[in-house]
């Protein structure tokens, strides 16, 4: 290893890659530029053979006392850049739920790996990594209106981590409503309420409690959740649905009553802020939360929100009627125990990065604190009451999350963030209406004005081909045109699409008139 190629050196190898004519990439970072015309999926991948095949490590790219990264940047070039997707690059990728990166946020991933911080220790006097860090988490409080009790690193009971996800962060949410759940059925049989699962097992303190089994109930969780309750030791058959009769999403809070009364069960509640194939939210006002509020701590129920992506909705200004149906979706979250959301969803940070807050942040340490491990000591820092992050989370050793996630913010502010999510709904909801007036096509859920339809549109579109034969495989001809891309899934049993919009270089008229174009002929062929 050259010791002597320096920083100056990597970059131009990244510029001379950058520039590599016919590369997939964006032509443009934003503005009123052109996106790219590279097909959004490459064509003709290698196998795992063919990849290793090309590769000696015993005849490396860059011998020692080599002083270029030349060779490497061109085995890159020719072999594994073309057949990356542009999912994250392009505006036009609308499976999944994949944000972009934002410039600022961009940059503050290339100064991330520069100086690759371990974020995991609390040494103000040593970096700002994790006071910076907790300013983000902050920052993050701030645009999605959650009141002051949320804010992190004062003397309240508001913690938060920055994490690889979603996922991570429902596991997170899980885990501490399993110990405060567990916690709260011990105290009632009279034992000690500070006794933690973390230091005696799930199973012992199930034992103590007389408890049977802890079960999340939820309406059409994400599938996260039921990965989250096999990780904490809950199981994915104790993930049960309270959905009423008539809406697979409503919460029914007769059962919910029903279910927290039973005496050897203990339970979690799960709501969904964003489902993730109708973009719909299971609450729909401040006073369904807060009657859930009731019935839960009536029953010693921990509510965790999965808002991965439903969270951003809180950015929207209350008071703005052109979004009220999401705005009440959204409404009375902060009266929640704990929340989920994703930065490389809509904030539109580069992967990886997520996001948890929560309430009880002392049950974090209790729970994921490192034990017998005196160099990894939260007493650390200058009495600000940061968190160590490896303390109160999954990781002991985590990269600069938090650091395009404070550049992206502090760069473009609300005004810029309600500005691009504004874009992302009007495309989904111009998309819907022309759908709507398309007899070829059916929108879903069925139901409901054209009105009251377009009012319940987030950021996801929902539909299918009527022509059962042409619906069959109609998601495989829309992505074999390499011009937009949607994700196929299932609803009602019969195969649905489902478009996601959530790149910041979104515009409602360009990328309107291409995604019509593209399903009016991908609908009129046969499979």
């Amino acid at each position: 290893m050259d010791q002597k190629i320096s920083l100056e050196d990597i970059v131009a190898q990244l510029q001379n890659i950058l520039t590599t004519p016919n590369l997939s990439k964006t032509d443009a970072q934003g503005g009123d530029a052109t996106v790219s015309t590279q097909p959004l999926l490459p064509k003709g991948t290698p196998s795992l053979a063919n990849i290793q095949s090309q590769v000696d490590l015993s005849s490396p790219l860059l011998p020692i006392g080599g002083t270029s990264l030349s060779k490497l940047a061109e085995h890159l070039t020719s072999t594994i850049l073309p057949y990356l997707n542009l999912a994250s690059l392009s505006p036009n990728y609308y499976g999944f739920v994949i944000g972009g990166a934002t410039p600022a946020a961009l940059l503050g991933d290339f100064l991330a790996s520069i100086y690759d911080q371990n974020v995991h220790v609390h040494l103000p006097a040593e970096t700002v990594a994790t006071t910076l860090e907790v300013a983000a988490l902050n920052f993050l409080v701030q645009l999605y209106r959650l009141p002051e009790e949320w804010s992190i690193g004062g003397s309240g009971s508001g913690g938060g981590t920055f994490t690889t996800g979603a996922t991570a962060s429902n596991v997170l949410g899980l885990a501490l409503a399993r110990e405060y759940v567990l916690r709260e059925a011990l105290q009632i049989k009279g034992l000690a309420s500070d006794i933690s699962c973390g230091e005696h097992g799930v199973a012992e303190l199930m034992v103590q409690a007389g408890v049977q089994k802890i079960q999340v109930l939820s309406t059409l969780p994400h599938s996260s959740i039921a990965k989250a309750a096999s990780i904490v030791g809950i199981g994915r058959k104790n993930v049960i649905s309270l959905a009423t009769g008539n809406d697979p999403l409503q919460i029914d809070m007769a059962r919910l009553e029903t279910e927290g009364r039973r005496p050897d069960v203990l339970n979690i509640l799960a709501i969904s802020a964003g489902e993730v194939n109708t973009g719909r939210f299971a609450t729909d006002s401040s006073s369904t939360m807060t009657r859930l509020r009731e019935i839960c701590d009536n029953h010693n129920i921990w509510i965790h929100v999965d808002g991965a992506f439903g969270l951003f909705g809180r950015i929207l200004h209350p008071s703005d009627k052109e979004f009220s149906e999401i705005v009440r979706g959204v409404q009375g979250i902060e009266l929640a125990d704990s929340i989920t959301g994703d930065c490389h969803k809509l904030l539109n940070v580069p992967y990886d990065s997520g996001v948890f807050f929560t309430r009880h942040k002392s049950l974090s340490e209790n729970v994921f604190g490192n034990g017998n491990a005196a160099y990894l000591t939260s007493a650390m820092g200058d009495g600000d009451a940061i968190q160590s992050p490896l303390n109160i989370g999954i990781e002991n050793s985590r990269r600069f999350r938090a650091l395009p996630a404070y550049c992206t913010l502090i760069a473009y502010g609300r005004e810029g963030y309600v500005n691009m999510l504004t874009r992302q709904i009007g495309l989904a909801r111009r998309v819907t209406k022309w759908l709507l007036g398309n007899n070829k096509f059916e929108v879903l859920p069925v139901g409901g004005t054209e009105l009251e339809v377009l009012a319940k549109i987030y950021m996801v579109v929902l539909f299918r081909v009527k022509d059962e034969g042409r619906n069959k495989g109609f998601v495989k001809r829309v992505n074999a045109t390499g011009r937009i891309y949607l994700s196929g899934t299932v609803w009602d049993g019969k195969p649905a699409a489902r478009i996601a919009v959530s790149n910041w270089r979104v515009d409602v008229q360009r990328d309107g008139d291409l995604i019509e174009d593209v399903l009016e002929q991908a609908a009129g062929q046969d499979s």
